[in-house]
């Protein structure tokens, strides 16, 4: 009985030991992303779309990424657009006594709707992407790359908070992001994006959104976060090849 017991409490000890190790880690980080995001119609119903971006850590200091973007958009109407393409990320290194950039391969499909009630206008985008992000061991490049399917959705309000048209809309959006593969057992939770701002025309072709996004991302080990308080900048140029006037549809923009 009393060897019994004994057992019970080592693996009871063991647990405790166990549940301690793997007690989440959040890592708080400040940054800045600034991107521009373009759609240029060369036909009534079709058009091509390109993105580039720069986020960086410690709000300016260090790099964090570079990504480009770029693909081809089937819009029927103003309200609708669906996007096929493909995307390429320099990834810096999370350890600081690293230097050498990890890439990242991507392919992706897109459905987005925008509606509109009254002085709300609404936008809902449906991404699913197939990624191949380069693994780096060592500060080198392994030669091996983790594949993994990744599906986000998107809903954003743009607030009209006057009548006048010199003053900026208000935003407000949310934007979850799942992922699947062999090598994600433990954050099937990729990441949660939450952004709230303002957004202004410059003018008939360009606009900017300037505002504050929080980005809560799981790591693949499971218990480690990164909670990054970020300063958003993204510029849009919505146009034609064409002389007739620019898309009416909404660039959505972030990574």
């Amino acid at each position: 009985m009393k060897t019994n017991f004994i057992r019970i409490l080592i693996f009871l000890l063991s647990l405790n030991a166990f549940g301690q190790a793997q007690e989440k880690e959040i890592n708080q980080q400040l940054q800045t992303w600034v991107s521009i995001n373009t759609v240029a119609k060369f036909a009534d119903h079709w058009g091509v779309i390109g993105d580039f971006h720069i986020r960086r850590n410690d709000f300016v200091s260090d790099p964090s990424f570079y990504f480009i973007r770029g693909g081809i958009s089937y819009i029927p109407n103003s309200n609708i657009s669906l996007n096929l393409g493909y995307a390429h990320m320099w990834l810096a290194p999370s350890n600081p006594d690293w230097s050498t950039f990890s890439d990242e391969n991507r392919i992706y499909q897109q459905a987005q709707l925008n509606t509109k009630f009254g002085n709300v206008s609404i936008l809902q985008r449906l991404r699913n992407e197939q990624r191949w992000q380069e693994k780096i061991v060592n500060d080198r490049s392994s030669g091996d790359w983790r594949f993994t399917n990744r599906i986000r959705y998107l809903m954003s309000f743009t607030f009209r908070i006057s009548d006048k048209k010199s003053w900026p809309q208000m935003v407000l959006s949310d934007e979850i992001l799942l992922h699947f593969g062999e090598e994600v057992v433990y954050n099937t939770f990729d990441q949660n994006r939450f952004f709230i701002g303002i957004r202004k025309n410059i003018n008939p072709k360009w606009s900017y959104d300037f505002g504050y996004m929080n980005v809560y991302q799981q790591k693949y080990s499971g218990y480690q976060y990164d909670m990054n308080h970020t300063i958003r900048l993204f510029f849009y140029l919505n146009t034609s090849i064409r002389k007739k006037a620019p898309s009416e549809i909404e660039n959505s923009g972030d990574e």
